[in-house]
């Protein structure tokens, strides 16, 4: 009897053991799975973070390939070459939900260097801070607030194969200025932009008096620029209507020259544009002209630069869109020398993706000096992302 007693006995210690064991292993595996839990919560969260960090820093860009072949009627050279013109990269960032960056970098004709065609231009490099829901501020590296091409210039976004010779030489784009610009709506559809930038700094001592106190010339890139006199710039613009914008902008600067010539003075610059795009029918019509003070301008009939041209453009389908395009242009207007330049372009967009087309035009350019006329076709095809 006492010899079952301890056998039973010995069971219960025995069963008590297992039971504490078994309560050990439980909660040990317990342990393990909050741990894994733990990890793969901490894991989700990271690569969240990591995933919201990425979504708040976008890169884009776009490229064009031109082929031109157009022959100078005058004593001038042909032009018979294929160029990657330009391979652009936009860097972007939000830092929060008001504050954020905009960079553009480009190379233009496919290598720079020492002895080369091509140039790397930093276009962009601003940071925009919203104000409130309606206005913003600008601060940086940033594209003039004219024209229509000056700020939207991808190649998917306009017909022809080049820019336009009216907002390339009295513009002049592409054209981008250091400073600071306030931006906002001061009414459903009617918005305004006001900058105060670096300024241009014409060339008035070249040789040739055509291109004395020519725009173009005068862009400094915001490169170690000559900031002795800054230029003020104003927009407005009109978009109430889906389809349609019309706006003006005008731009002064005291000394076109940044003091370096006594004989040069103000300079002001107004331009004015519509851009309407109903159903496939479009059309864009842009007026530009300077007014530069001084008698060196006016010597040289450079105290009045304009240009202006009409584009009507029609869609055939949501792929292939024609154009026609007649403009004018003077870089010495004030000069009673017929220094007019006057082109005819014609051609086909053909958009294989919204994002990526191929274009063909026709040009006819004729001036009273006959190294400034050149026919013949041009070719390209460009992309954005």
């Amino acid at each position: 009897m006492n010899e079952v007693k301890q056998q039973n006995e010995q069971l219960k210690t025995e069963n008590q053991t297992l039971k504490q064991q078994v309560v050990a292993t439980q909660a040990k595996a317990e342990q393990a799975n909050e741990t894994a839990e733990a990890l793969a919560v901490a894991t989700e969260e990271a690569v969240k973070a990591s995933a919201a960090q990425e979504s708040k820093t976008s890169i884009g860009g776009y490229g064009e390939l031109h082929y031109n072949n157009l022959q100078n009627q005058g004593s001038g050279a042909d032009k018979d070459e294929i160029d990657f013109h330009r391979f652009v990269l936009f860097f972007n960032h939000e830092f929060n939900d008001r504050l954020r960056l905009f960079s553009e970098l480009e190379l233009e004709h496919s290598i720079s260097g020492d002895g080369q065609n091509g140039e790397v231009e930093l276009e962009q490099a601003y940071i925009q801070y919203d104000i409130n829901d309606k206005h913003r501020v600008n601060a940086g590296l940033f594209l003039v607030p004219v024209g229509l091409l000056n700020e939207t210039h991808e190649p998917n976004t306009f017909y022809g194969v080049e820019r336009n010779n009216v907002e390339k030489n009295i513009i002049p784009t592409t054209w981008w200025e250091g400073g600071v610009m306030f931006s906002g709506e001061l009414a459903p559809g009617f918005s305004y932009d006001a900058a105060m930038t670096s300024g241009l700094s014409v060339d008035y001592t070249n040789s040739d008096s055509s291109k004395k106190y020519a725009v173009r010339g005068g862009r400094q890139k915001v490169s170690e620029a000559d900031a002795s006199d800054f230029a003020y710039t104003g927009r407005l613009k009109w978009t109430a209507i889906p389809g349609v914008e019309v706006a003006t902008s005008l731009q002064y600067q005291e000394d076109i020259t940044q003091g370096n010539d006594p004989d040069a003075g103000s300079a002001v610059l107004w331009e004015a544009h519509t851009a309407i795009q109903q159903g496939n029918f479009g059309f864009r019509a842009l007026y530009a002209t300077w007014h530069l003070e001084g008698d060196g301008p006016k010597s040289v009939g450079a105290d009045k630069q304009m240009g202006w041209y009409l584009e009507p453009s029609y869609k055939l389908t949501d792929a292939i869109g024609i154009f026609t395009r007649y403009s004018l242009w003077d870089n010495q207007a004030g000069s009673s020398v017929d220094s007019e330049v006057r082109s005819w372009d014609l051609g086909v967009n053909w958009w294989l993706d919204p994002q990526v087309v191929v274009k063909f035009d026709y040009q006819d350019q004729d001036a009273e000096n006959e190294d400034d006329e050149f026919d013949g076709f041009n070719v390209g095809e460009g992309y954005q992302f």
